[in-house]
């Protein structure tokens, strides 16, 4: 789904990277004296390409402790976007209200770490304010972007990135590439006596820019390369003949694109520009929806997209999973787009891109309920820039506005599900401001940007949209929006440690549900937080009844998502009832299901319950644990939601803690813990669990659990009334 390895998301090569051995080493110089480089040059030259080698030979020879991490920023339309698309390419997520720039400061400031920024010249000034800001924050922090112009950050060294030169070893280099790119395409090709003047004719006559050499390569599954300089001189002529204004080196690269653009079919050209729209890489499912019309049938589009692949139009990409997907390069998508717009087709085609992809968030709504939720989570993080496309189409046109809203709306698993509370926010709030009228498309982005306000804790703006939508729902009939927003009603109780009135919501929404005859991911975890409800009530045996509920359903249903909140809760309850082993289990469960997710909540929550149990056997690792969970809670927002019943295992486990350590000793453990990043701190939780269960000897079952060794059982919970960390309401209960 994500890039977890603290080593970085470096891409591997695909192919050969050939030459650019001087570029390299002044690359390498300059970023060992300079915390910014900016890598300039022509389209087509190969910044990115080059400013990757550079990245991984800088991350070997300097050892970045953080990595180095690649942002890929030619999707990004939106200058609002450009600090969501580089927390996205780290794999931060933040459930907070902080803005993005923030939690990227934060969690770079005590990071040796190289960051590559590629393809700034979209969003310059937004990449610019940016750069500079982090730089500033984070003295371990070195720059490595990539433009076609420079950023203009104080401290920039700037690189221009040539194309092959003519003479010396750069004429060697510029005939090596082509040979190499022209061996996948002939696999007997091979420069010699016979052809080597005409391939350095052609290098020549293509001003050694590395994309127009690659473009000339595949022209070999047709021509000869004498062929191919016949043509190209004559298309050159043509071409230049219509006006070609600019750089003489950026002609010559819209030149040797406009030649390719010739060589294909009536219908290749076509389908070419309305992959334009396409803001990333896409599926041919995609392709057949998007491009689809009776000049290019669907059923042509298998044949169409392997001509362009073959003809170095559009770059194959295989994925982990199996799937085959397409991308135009940035360049090939700019000369398309300014075909789609001659045709006049860019509206409708940037339609028919919204389209698809409301289609694809209504699948993803609908699948998240099953058994293929965890191939939602990733397929939706895969399209995210598609997304994102869709999303601004629909906001930048009154007739789309509402379309907007729904769609922000219909994401709300993945805002919610998939640790993107902050990018979602922007989105619905954006929807909500186009157009206020009283719609469904509005009840429905009411309740979830409630919903995620309250996850980040903002419980004042939510409780206005959370009104707003019942009121709305109420005056329109809507009894789906009415029970939603009741529900988030019910969550903002709860956070607020309102439990009567939480109660009396999650029961009113849950009622709502069943007239309804609603069943989803969402009426599970109102059935969860109704078990939360009870538990912190002190009626532990209804709490694990309404979890053992929860559990069936998602069974029957392949829901993993809520699941985990279930076992959080029933882990509280085992540890009430001072069945650790058991408590554990179903807590190291819980933390990593929403790590599978990457929903910092229930991964921070369940952090602190093995921390809690930890401290009955190591409070030194206990401690750290706390420290791991502390620069998660930087993430997600205040500690424990500030609730006083989140945060009973948090400060039971502090109070042992200092208690077994001193305060100088519990500090100095939880500093280490802190250090920790997310990946790193699941992997030490649930290290810290099998730690345990071997000291122990628990087989991690209940029954191992009510016999295994009481090692510690009565410091890791007090008796009833003293402290205030045990059940609330447990007075009133059979004592354990």
């Amino acid at each position: 789904m994500r890039p977890h390895a603290s080593t970085g998301n470096l891409p591997a090569e695909l192919n050969h990277f050939v030459g650019r051995r001087r570029e390299l080493s002044d690359v390498a110089d300059l970023l060992k004296r300079a915390r910014i480089v900016t890598v300039s040059g022509v389209g087509g030259v190969g910044k990115t390409r080059f400013a990757v080698r550079a990245a991984a030979v800088a991350a070997a020879q300097e050892g970045f402790s953080g990595g180095a991490w690649l942002v890929e920023l030619a999707p990004v339309r939106d200058p609002a976007l450009v600090e969501h698309a580089v927390a996205e390419a780290l794999g931060l997520t933040d459930h907070t209200t902080r803005l993005p720039r923030a939690t990227l400061a934060a969690h770079l400031a005590g990071r040796e770490l190289l960051l590559v920024l590629d393809c700034c010249e979209r969003q310059v000034e937004a990449a610019a304010r940016l750069a500079e800001a982090l730089l500033r924050q984070a003295p371990g922090l070195r720059i490595l972007a990539t433009s076609r112009q420079p950023l203009g950050v104080p401290g920039e060294h700037v690189m221009v990135l040539e194309p092959f030169a003519e003479d010396g070893d750069c004429d060697t280099d510029a005939v090596e590439l082509f040979a190499d790119r022209a061996s996948a395409v002939l696999p007997d090709f091979a420069v010699d006596g016979s052809n080597r003047a005409a391939v350095r004719e052609l290098c020549r006559r293509l001003d050694g820019i590395p994309l127009a050499l690659e473009l000339a390569a595949g022209r070999l599954r047709a021509l000869s390369v004498d062929q191919i300089l016949e043509r190209l001189d004559d298309r050159f002529t043509i071409l230049t003949r219509r006006g070609a204004t600019g750089p003489a080196r950026h002609r010559t690269l819209r030149t040797a694109i406009g030649w390719s653009h010739e060589l294909c079919s009536p219908r290749e050209r076509l389908l070419w520009a309305r992959l334009s729209v396409f803001a990333a890489d896409f599926d041919l499912e995609a392709v057949e929806y998007v491009c689809a019309s009776p000049e290019l049938p669907a059923e042509a589009m298998v044949d169409l997209v392997t001509d362009l692949v073959d003809k170095s139009v559009l770059m194959r990409r295989d994925t982990a999973c199996g799937a085959v997907r397409y991308l135009l390069l940035d360049t090939m998508r700019d000369y398309g787009l300014g075909w789609l717009r001659e045709l006049g087709e860019e509206q409708r085609a940037r339609a028919r891109h919204r389209d698809w992809y409301l289609g694809f968030a209504t699948w993803g709504e609908l699948e998240w309920f099953s058994a293929r939720q965890a191939q939602v989570a990733r397929s939706t993080e895969r399209e995210l820039a598609n997304l994102r496309a869709a999303l601004e189409f629909s906001l930048e046109d009154p007739r789309e506005f509402r379309i907007g809203q729904f769609l922000a709306g219909t994401l709300w698993f993945y805002w919610v599900g998939c640790g993107r509370l902050a990018e979602g926010r922007y989105w619905l709030e954006r929807a909500l401001a186009a157009d206020e009228t009283p719609t469904g498309q509005r009840a429905k982005a009411l309740w979830v940007c409630g919903y995620v306000s309250i996850l980040q804790g903002d419980g004042i703006a939510a409780l206005g949209m959370l009104h707003e939508c019942r009121q709305l729902a109420l005056d329109t009939g809507n009894a789906t929006a009415v029970a939603y927003a009741v529900h988030r009603l019910g969550c903002g109780a709860l956070l607020s440690d309102d439990l009567p009135r939480a109660k009396a919501l999650f029961e009113e929404a849950l009622g709502h549900y069943r007239t309804l005859g609603e069943l989803n991911s969402n009426v599970i975890m109102a059935e969860v937080e109704l078990g939360m409800v009870a538990a912190f009530s002190g009626e532990l045996e209804r709490g694990i009844e309404i979890c053992e509920a929860v559990r069936e359903a998602c069974e029957d249903h392949g829901e993993r998502w809520a699941l985990a909140y279930a076992l959080y809760t029933r882990a509280v309850i085992a540890w009430w009832q001072e069945d650790p082993a058991l408590a554990r289990q179903l807590a190291a469960e819980c933390v990593r299901i929403n790590h599978e997710f990457r929903d910092m909540v229930g991964i921070v929550l369940g952090i602190e319950v093995l921390a809690l149990l930890t401290a009955a056997h190591d409070a030194e690792e206990a401690a750290a644990l706390q420290g791991a969970a502390a620069g998660i809670w930087d993430l997600v927002g205040l500690p424990v939601f500030g609730s006083r019943y989140f945060a009973i295992p948090h400060n039971r486990c502090e109070e042992l803690c200092r208690a077994e350590l001193g305060a100088v000793g519990y500090a100095r453990a939880f500093a280490r813990g802190s250090a920790l990043g997310l990946d790193a701190a699941v992997a030490r939780a649930l290290a810290s669990r099998e730690a345990t269960r071997a000291c122990t000897g628990s087989a991690g079952s209940a029954g191992a659990a009510g016999s295994a060794g009481n090692a510690k059982p009565a410091r890791s919970r007090p008796e009833p009334g003293t402290g205030g960390y045990d059940a609330p309401g447990a007075g009133e209960r059979q004592r354990a």
